[in-house]
């Protein structure tokens, strides 16, 4: 995947759910570049997509090492890490950043509060600025309805250069699986979609989410 727009990856201090939302112009952000564990952190890898600094990222996290350290690592093993662009934040809510200088621009990257967004072939900063501010007005809502807004204020700021094609909405809570998964892989008008699709999500697909059996009452197997 090259040339991923912009993302935000996220921890809620009061429930401490942690999740990633990504839009871009070319198709499955979600596949990709989206990538987050329960009670560990979130990673959002990008521009010239390597999905390992986000595999190996994750469980260093796991670790406890922070988020800063965790990308140090992991841009240490990439020969290719100045086309790379990652943000990560751990489940503590500190946060890391990376733009490769050869990230398609406008490119960059900003630090927020228990957030972190970053962005490649922007209209410009305005969006990274505007996708924090939203989550920073937004911290009295869940956190996938935080994200999805923030994703929605960052295209209304210019988003993608290119326009978009597909988003991923990704929040997980304490279960291994995902609180919210929403993926809009190929739509000729995927903000749209997802406002379609959220709607749907809290109405239909949480409720049944909210009755799926907890790992505290499923012993593993021995």
């Amino acid at each position: 995947m090259r040339g991923v727009t912009f993302s935000i990856v996220a921890r809620c201090a009061r429930t401490h759910q942690v999740g990633v939302a990504a839009v871009t112009a070319v198709q499955a952000v979600g596949k990709l570049a989206c990538h987050a564990i329960a009670q560990v952190g979130a990673i959002a890898s990008q521009a010239k997509t390597n999905p390992y600094l986000a595999y190996d990222g994750l469980r260093l996290l796991e670790r406890g090492v922070p988020a800063e350290e965790a990308l140090r690592r992991v841009l240490a093993t990439d020969a290719d890490a100045d086309q790379r662009q990652v943000g990560v934040i751990d489940i503590r809510g500190r946060t890391a950043g990376w733009t490769g200088p050869q990230a398609i621009p406008w490119a960059g990257h900003l630090p927020g509060r228990n957030c972190h967004v970053q962005g490649n072939r922007l209209a410009g900063p305005q969006v990274l600025e505007s996708t924090r501010a939203s989550m920073h007005n937004t911290e009295h809502l869940d956190l996938a309805e935080r994200l999805t807004l923030a994703v929605l204020a960052g295209d209304a700021a210019g988003g993608d250069l290119k326009g978009e094609r597909s988003v991923n909405v990704l929040v997980f809570s304490t279960e291994e699986y995902a609180l919210c998964d929403i993926r809009i892989d190929d739509h000729h008008a995927p903000l749209d979609e997802l406002r379609r699709l959220f709607a749907v999500y809290q109405t239909k697909i949480l409720p049944i989410v909210n009755t799926l059996p907890k790992r505290c009452d499923i012993p593993r197997p021995g």
